[in-house]
């Protein structure tokens, strides 16, 4: 069968429709996947705190693809699923190639199964994430909640024992960060709800555009100055908050089951209009289809 001659026309034609604006979040999730195999590397390579200096530039990129999608509109299923593999690795591999290489090694072959559960129990994290994401039945509060902590914070939080050691503190033994690692690797996979971040509102009122840029300055400026003092304050408050985050889901359930099993109110119609309403009725049936 003769192929048809317009058929790399058609093809050049498909590619140029593409919007140059679904491509930029693209780029910005490939950088973030550069940036956790760079991170990868230089642990292999000793440069750990260049190696989570990447890690932390990935969660950067992974924090602002999706709002510059939904920014200027470049939202695409290739886009979500790209971002679902750079969220693996970056935040599943990455960090767990990088706690094993650091002092999990000194565990052998438990330590690589340590480091092997985090990283699968990332991926497990996102598979359910996006197999959930449409979920019907879900109910109007649990939007605001993550079923389990998120792989990009889990990511960040695992990699604390590393933090405390750039701050001057003594190294924990290594099957204390086995133990750590897994624990943040149940967290990842557990049914805990955790606050996502969207109770916070997306537009911010006109005075307090400045206090909040502000603030924005002052946060990349400590990230930058006090980057490990930083991210250990952080990474304790966010593990010590997650009971926060499960009282209030919890709070918000038994609020819908109490509005769920409280009675309706009953609608009251007086008498006559009762029998008003028969008569006009019964007057209605009697009238010809064409003027009902």
């Amino acid at each position: 069968m003769p192929s048809d001659p317009r058929a790399p026309d058609l093809r050049r034609r498909r590619f140029r429709q593409i919007p140059i604006r679904m491509l930029v979040p693209n780029v910005i999730t490939l950088l973030a996947i550069c940036a956790g195999l760079t991170a990868i590397r230089l642990s292999i390579e000793g440069r750990n705190e260049l190696a989570l200096a990447a890690i932390v530039f990935a969660a950067v990129l992974d924090g602002i693809d999706g709002r510059v999608a939904r920014m200027i509109k470049g939202q695409s299923r290739f886009g979500a699923e790209l971002d679902s593999l750079a969220d693996f690795v970056n935040f599943g591999v990455a960090p767990a190639l990088i706690l094993y290489f650091w002092q999990l090694h000194e565990l052998k072959n438990v330590g690589w199964i340590a480091a092997m559960i985090f990283a699968i129990s990332g991926g497990l994290r996102l598979a359910r994430f996006n197999a959930t994401m449409d979920d019907p039945n879900k109910p109007a509060f649990a939007g605001n909640y993550f079923t389990g902590v998120p792989a990009p914070l889990g990511a960040l939080c695992v990699l604390l024992p590393m933090y405390l050691v750039f701050i001057g503190a003594p190294q924990l033994p290594a099957p204390i960060t086995a133990v750590f690692t897994l624990s943040i690797a149940f967290l990842m996979v557990s049914r805990l709800p955790v606050f996502s971040g969207k109770m916070i509102g997306g537009r911010i009122a006109p005075d307090m555009v400045l206090p909040v840029v502000v603030l924005v300055v002052l946060f990349i400026a400590v990230l930058i100055s006090y980057p490990w003092h930083l991210l250990t304050g952080g990474s304790l408050i966010y593990l010590l908050s997650l009971p926060l985050g499960w009282a209030s889901y919890r709070a918000h359930e038994r609020r819908a089951r109490e509005e769920a099993a409280a009675p309706s109110e009953p609608s009251y119609s007086s008498p006559a209009t009762a029998d008003f309403n028969v008569v006009a009725d019964s007057v209605e049936n009697e009238r010809p289809p064409r003027l009902n």
